[in-house]
């Protein structure tokens, strides 16, 4: 559930398309600088190419990101949460039991 919520959030951040979108307008920059290097063929060619291959590095780094998520401290912290919420319940139950045995031995 925890991968899940974590992958939902990073794909909702938008992180990786203004990733591409960037990698897209660098290279139209650099190609428009060198214009005079390339003809129109290839400049079209070069940036569409490289759109797609910085593309395809996003999603790569996505699902590393995803792959190397580490899960042990969210279980941890579901373990502290349940250990916590059980000691609370039975200090309640002890508190309890005293004000019930004080309650008897005053009468």
């Amino acid at each position: 559930m925890n991968i899940e919520k974590f992958s939902s959030t990073l794909v909702r951040s938008n992180i990786t398309n203004t990733y591409v979108a960037t990698a897209f307008f660098a290279t139209l920059i650099y190609f428009t600088i060198n214009s005079n290097l390339y003809t129109p063929l290839e400049i079209l060619f070069g940036v569409v190419l490289s759109t797609i291959f910085f593309k395809g590095i996003a999603n790569i780094m996505f699902s590393l990101v995803i792959i190397l998520f580490n899960l042990k401290n969210q279980e941890d912290e579901l373990a502290f949460d349940k250990l916590s919420t059980k000691v609370d319940g039975l200090l309640s139950d002890l508190s309890l039991q005293e004000s019930k045995l004080k309650t008897l031995n005053s009468n």
